[in-house]
């Protein structure tokens, strides 16, 4: 149900715009995760699909900007000045309703398949 695309390889200073698209349901919570290789997945951002507030990992604040198109929809990380340690595959991620814990992979029902990013030096 959540379908992410937009990764691929640049150069650091570079930018990527990561999209995930809902189908079959329309989710209150959006978030993006990434994992490294030999590390665990961690929070990256958030959004919350009425209000359109968003809310970063301290990592990437300033860098990335998360989005969503309410008709499409469709959520969008917009990432730009990347560094080497953003690589990792990203995830998307959503929920239905609140909950108490959003920063953790475990507050989030759906996910998306993950794509690539790598950010070379």
């Amino acid at each position: 149900q959540l379908q992410a695309s937009g990764g691929g390889l640049v150069q650091a200073g570079g930018s990527l715009r990561l999209s995930c698209a809902a189908s079959g349901r329309t989710f209150s919570h959006c978030a993006w995760f990434r994992q490294a290789p030999g590390k665990e997945r961690e929070f990256v951002t958030f959004i919350i699909r009425t209000t359109g507030s968003a809310y970063y990992a301290d990592s990437v604040k300033g860098r990335f900007t998360i989005s969503r198109d309410n008709a499409k929809n469709t959520v969008y990380l917009q990432m730009d000045n990347l560094k080497p340690e953003d690589t990792a595959v990203y995830y998307c991620a959503a929920r239905l309703g609140y909950t108490s814990n959003y920063y953790s992979p475990n507050g989030y029902t759906y996910w998306g398949q993950g794509t690539q990013v790598t950010v070379s030096s």
